[in-house]
């Protein structure tokens, strides 16, 4: 059994905040004592089920605490996700209709076993409790809270200030979302720096209903791999769970040096005591930050993959983007089935025309992945690196 020390340095590895640390020393302290896990609960909107690892920050951190012997409730927004969080939105967010929520839950079920113990998990929707309370309990749980207190929320302050509507269902949002941790009696529970308000009302709520509060950990947003930006599929950022090893293993390698570190912490399962070590070979002089960033790849397609995978993405990149100087900024473009190499040349406007891509075929002058081309129908793959001349390349999506 993990003592309380070392899980306590575990748990705290990559959070932004943990309130309080102290009833979370008296939680797991208990939970030895009782031999009793604890319950720590995920609450998923699914209104957008695509996950990379930017939303899989949060689910690494409850797989770190269930290899501790906890236990992990996600619970499936189908009921609040009928409403929709107004979490940083400027206007009213569309409802979502029954069986959009419901075909949603059903990706996102597929996707979080990726990361999660599935005998160490259980998987809630919010309707088989919020669904059946009464107009009077509906009341009862509308009266535990104030409008002035809601609109302490910057969404909601900026939208009354600048007389744009506000819904009065959506008040209901966070209430709803707060419920879950007393219908579940939730020790633990975890959310995004993004979701502070909602979290924390969990925690207030729970005391008005006679519960133990729940302990809260906010987990920092992770940039994207341009460095800037927070991770986001729409801004051509991510980094997908679900994506080939190689494309996953080159799009780490493009993350800025500056955060190699955050990406240890929050997207790895590395212990924190390697991570010190690890800092402080990036602070020592004659260390290649790309050798380290390296080993982070290695690390996060293992995760998503397996062992031989890593290795082998490794030695793709090293062939593909070392040995033949490829810039790791490389245009990328979408192959369609039907479409051989010189439709992409051409295609990516690397060369004018079909003619002149197919004397440069002739001529030596077009290389896949390295090798001299000679099939003027040559069919593409996922991930291929197509060079023209000295300097023009083409990644294949």
């Amino acid at each position: 059994m993990i003592n309380i020390e070392e899980q306590i340095k575990i748990i705290s590895k990559g959070a932004d905040e943990i309130i309080n640390i102290d009833d979370l020393v008296e939680k797991l302290k208990r939970s030895q004592e009782k031999n009793q896990p604890l319950v720590v609960k995920l609450g998923l909107d699914p209104s957008a089920p695509d996950i990379h690892i930017g939303h899989a920050v949060v689910l690494r951190k409850i797989k770190q605490l269930q290899d501790m012997g906890h236990k992990a409730v996600i619970i499936i927004g189908d009921f609040t996700g009928m409403i929709g969080d107004p979490t940083g939105k400027s206007k009213t967010r569309k409802q979502l209709t029954r069986e959009q929520v419901i075909e949603n839950a059903k990706t996102y079920e597929k996707q979080i076993f990726k990361i999660l113990d599935r005998n160490k998990t259980e998987l809630k929707f919010n309707s088989e409790w919020l669904s059946k309370l009464n107009f009077a309990e509906v009341i009862e749980l509308a009266s535990k809270y104030t409008v002035t207190r809601m609109l302490e929320r910057e969404d909601f302050k900026n939208r009354f200030k600048n007389h744009v509507s506000i819904g009065i269902h959506e008040f209901f949002y966070p209430l709803m979302q707060a419920y879950d941790s007393v219908a579940i009696k939730a020790d633990i529970e975890l959310g995004g720096t993004d979701q502070k308000f909602n979290v924390l009302m969990g925690r207030m709520l729970q005391r008005e209903y006679k519960q133990e509060s729940q302990v809260v950990m906010f987990m920092p947003i992770l940039e994207g791999i341009d460095g800037v930006e927070k991770m986001s599929k729409s801004l051509g950022n991510y980094i997908g769970i679900n994506e080939d090893a190689n494309i996953m293993y080159e799009k780490v390698m493009k993350i800025p040096d500056n955060l190699i570190i955050k990406y240890f912490e929050l997207a790895t399962d590395v212990h924190p005591d390697e991570i010190e070590k690890i800092k402080c070979r990036l602070e020592s002089e004659g260390v290649n930050p790309r050798d380290v960033k390296m080993e982070l790849a290695r690390e996060i397609v293992k995760l998503y993959h397996d062992d031989e995978s890593a290795v082998l993405a490794e030695e793709h990149f090293k062939t593909i983007f070392q040995k033949n100087q490829i810039p790791n900024d490389i245009k990328e473009i979408k192959a369609e089935a039907y479409e051989n190499i010189i439709d992409i040349i051409v295609k990516a406007e690397l060369i004018a025309s079909k003619s002149e891509v197919r004397r440069l075929i002739k001529q030596g002058g077009v290389k896949l992945n390295g090798r001299v081309v000679e099939d003027f129908h040559l069919t593409l793959k996922s991930s291929d690196i197509i060079k023209v001349g000295k300097a023009k390349f083409v990644k294949i999506l």
